[in-house]
């Protein structure tokens, strides 16, 4: 890899819980930023998506090695999803009461 702009302890990044992302300033007023993910598979680049700056990112990997992967987020969402769905199902069934078309 080219040259980075800086080298940058993962402590003095500042996690956005929105976005997933760690992000720290950028000299052209974005910010550059790099997932939990992408630390988990040990990757130190973060970059600017307004510019072509990069930074390295000093951090240790054995403080993200139990990060899932991003197909296991998407089952383990999906299979949240349906759980629910069967949890609503349950409760209108509690909720229904039947009477005869003669009473």
């Amino acid at each position: 890899m080219g040259a980075y702009y800086d080298e940058i302890e993962i402590e003095d990044m500042a996690w956005d819980e929105a976005k997933g992302v760690y992000h720290y300033p950028c000299p052209c007023g974005d910010r550059f930023e790099i997932t939990r993910r992408q630390l988990a598979d040990c990757e130190d680049i973060a970059t600017c998506p307004s510019c072509s700056l990069i930074i390295r990112v000093i951090f240790d990997p054995l403080d993200f090695e139990d990060e899932p992967d991003e197909d296991e987020d998407e089952s383990q969402s999906d299979e949240g999803d349906s759980g629910s769905d069967e949890n609503r199902f349950e409760d209108a069934m509690e909720k229904l009461s039947l009477t005869s078309e003669g009473d």
